[in-house]
């Protein structure tokens, strides 16, 4: 196997990069992400594995909005977050609070 390399990958905006680890492994290519460990792959050419890592990389982190989006509904719904409310509306009161 040759040397890991590192290319970056961004994902929506440039603000949010990930480094993509990537290898020559025989007559083909090998990848990972280690901020996000269920990103890997394997294809036939850097390319390939580039797109793979993409496009696995675009549906962990949707899967993980959705959810959290779910989570955070959940959340309000069961009243879970009412205490913020509370806290924000009385450091408004309190004169607490800059405009921004």
């Amino acid at each position: 196997m040759e040397q890991i390399q590192t290319v970056k990958i961004q994902y929506l905006d440039p603000m949010e990069t990930y480094a993509a680890h990537i290898q020559k492994n025989g007559d083909g290519w090998i990848g990972w992400i280690p901020e996000v460990p269920e990103v890997k792959g394997e294809e036939g050419t850097q390319e390939e594995l580039l797109k793979t890592l993409e496009n696995r990389l675009h549906k962990v982190l949707k899967a993980e909005w959705e959810e959290w989006c779910e989570q955070l509904e959940e959340d309000v719904k069961a009243g879970k977050l009412d205490h913020l409310i509370e806290e924000a509306v009385e450091d408004l009161r309190a004169g607490r609070c800059k405009d921004l």
